[in-house]
């Protein structure tokens, strides 16, 4: 357990910047008002999101590994914290759905059927509790991976030939 300490450190860290992300959008209307740009404007959170990782990286380089990070210690960090992340995700989405937007489910099926997105029966059965939790948990390690892999090539140490 102390040996993942840092990687739980970092994953609660996102899993609360998802947390103010949500409130955001709602506070900006996107889960009422201006739902028909929740789907454009939702895509933004990868900044906070890949941010969160940089700086996570950048952490255990210069506090575990003394400034020298290989690629590959910086990889497995983010695979880490990215499968605490899928652990917490459903509790991000219940805390999302009932307590930051309880209304979201609601207005996206309204705004979905009346814009003749989808059928009512098709909105009702996408947007729901349940499988915005499946999605997300599937989501959230596929994402984290692919940025692990991205910024731990960033933020590993440089080598250099002389």
């Amino acid at each position: 357990m102390q040996n993942v300490r840092f990687e739980i450190k970092w994953a609660v860290i996102f899993v609360c910047m998802m947390l103010v992300w949500m409130t955001l959008e709602l506070l900006a209307g996107l889960h009422d008002v201006h739902i028909d740009k929740h789907a454009l404007y939702s895509n933004f959170v990868a900044i906070p999101a890949i941010l969160v990782y940089v700086l996570a990286l950048k952490d255990k380089k210069a506090n575990f590994y003394k400034g020298n990070m290989s690629y590959k210690q910086g990889f497995v960090c983010g695979v880490i914290i990215s499968v605490f992340v899928m652990l917490l995700t459903p509790l991000v989405q219940v805390i999302t759905s009932l307590a930051i937007s309880p209304q979201y489910f609601t207005n996206v099926i309204n705004y979905s059927v009346a814009n003749n997105i989808m059928t009512e029966t098709e909105a009702k059965a996408y947007f729901n509790l349940k499988n915005y939790i499946i999605q997300s948990t599937i989501f959230a390690p596929v994402m984290g991976i692919i940025t692990s892999a991205i910024v731990a090539f960033f933020v590993k140490t440089k080598t250099t030939t002389a």
